[in-house]
């Protein structure tokens, strides 16, 4: 019998986004000017308030408030109706010095010593349910989240739109886990309160609130939807049939939002970030943490073999999982699953050694072969850290504590398809 899987993704202006592109932005513009600086950045949002927290150690000075502002500008929380605005909410910084006792454990006298910076296992996956071999739920429901981005930034349809939102894709899979349909799709957008209501009475506020209602749905369907499918592979079009269930803001109302309406934190969107419940997890957060600290650097590495592997043939869908110990180099485990799927004569265990043998996974290593310690960890705090394109780009850098700095960078490295043909050579496809 067939089944149903879902994932959501959430936009930029999300408070848990806004939180993750703050301790990104904040990374960045360390490494930009110091790229061995280490650092695990928690930023916390709420009504006009922004609480930047963690561990630093770098030879640089920077300066946080403008960067934070800035950041929060750039994802549209301008105005003071939002209850929170990147001119004018204040800003509390608690960055201490990294733990000389961490610390000692992940710097050596020989740089590809370099131990982990943390205990912990990290998990990547793909599959080829899409050209970027990602699960077509998490695509999907991330590609709602951009285009209504963009719809919303240039100002010409949909203008009550405001920066939070949330989106959630269901699709209908066979017995096989092949997708089959989409079957629901559901999009919760903040707004500007554009119907005022006749009177103060409890009935106009309603009919108000259902001309709000009926406009967003109408813009959905007939605005965002089309721009969407535009941007679609012909595999994942063909989802598309007709009898797709859509839910447009399913409370009715949502005015108040971002910060105001809920307090965001670093690291609370891991899901999103990753997979969208496909695969597995390993608990560890992402965005602040410089690629010394596994919790990130090892995930892009399991993803950039999985996906590989996945390119080359190995398996229709894997999962690979790295484990550390702190202050170790050498992983302490490397776990494959490929779900019954794989197209080699292998157990999942004599794949899992093949990859240790394919790819050096200590964390110096990883950061070497990625080229993790660029100021490239922005692009990643919104819309998903797999799955993106891979590309080269100029990033400027500006500090009232240093100079200009224009430098180019290479974006999400970790989705290179440059192992397969070493990888088909290894297993003799």
């Amino acid at each position: 019998m067939s089944y149903l899987f879902s994932s959501e993704s959430v936009s930029e202006g999300h408070p848990d986004k806004v939180a993750d592109q703050v301790s990104d932005a904040l990374l960045d513009q360390f490494l930009a000017y110091d790229p061995e600086a280490h650092c695990a950045i928690e930023t916390f949002d709420t009504t006009g308030q922004v609480v930047i927290m963690g561990e630093v150690r770098s030879s640089q000075y920077i300066d946080l408030q403008t960067v934070t502002r800035r950041t929060i500008n750039r994802i549209g929380y301008t105005k003071a109706e939002y209850q929170f605005d990147g001119n004018s909410c204040g800003i509390l910084t608690a960055i201490h010095e990294q733990s000389d006792d961490i610390n000692q454990g992940v710097s050596r006298e020989c740089e590809e010593d370099q131990g982990a910076g943390d205990q912990g296992m990290m998990f990547g996956y793909a599959c080829n349910e899409t050209d970027n071999y990602m699960p077509a739920t998490l695509d999907l429901a991330h590609l709602i989240m951009r285009v209504l981005a963009d719809i919303r930034k240039e100002g010409k349809e949909m203008t009550y739109l405001r920066p939070d939102s949330k989106s959630q894709v269901t699709i209908e899979y066979s017995d096989e886990g092949v997708p089959q349909r989409i079957d629901t799709i559901v999009v919760s957008t903040q707004h500007d309160d554009f119907v005022k209501p006749t009177d103060d009475t409890p009935e106009a506020q309603r009919k108000a609130d259902e001309q709000m209602l009926a406009t967003i749905r109408k813009d959905v369907i007939n605005i965002l939807m089309p721009r969407v499918k535009k941007q679609l592979s012909d595999k994942v079009l063909a989802l598309f049939d007709g009898s797709e269930k859509y839910f447009v803001n399913p409370t009715g109302k949502f005015v108040i939002g971002g910060p105001h309406g809920d307090t965001g934190l670093t690291g609370r969107k891991i899901i999103v970030d990753t997979y969208g419940g496909r695969g597995a997890h390993g608990g560890g957060a992402f965005s602040g943490k410089d690629p010394s600290k596994v919790d990130r650097s090892a995930a892009y590495a399991a993803r950039y073999i999985a996906k590989n592997m996945v390119a080359a043939g190995v398996s229709d869908e894997i999962l690979v999982q790295l484990a550390y110990a702190i202050g170790v180099a050498q992983p302490v485990s490397v776990y494959v699953n490929t779900y019954g799927k794989s197209h080699v004569n292998m157990t999942d265990g004599e794949i899992a050694q093949k990859v240790s043998q394919l790819f050096d996974l200590r964390p110096k290593a990883i950061e070497t072969t990625l080229n993790l310690k660029q100021p490239i960890y922005l692009e990643t705090a919104a819309y998903g850290h797999m799955g993106r394109k891979n590309e080269i780009v100029k990033k400027v850098f500006t500090s009232h504590y240093h100079e200009r700095k224009e430098m180019t960078v290479e974006l999400f490295t970790w989705e290179k398809l440059d192992q397969v043909e070493r990888i088909r050579e290894a297993f003799a496809l």
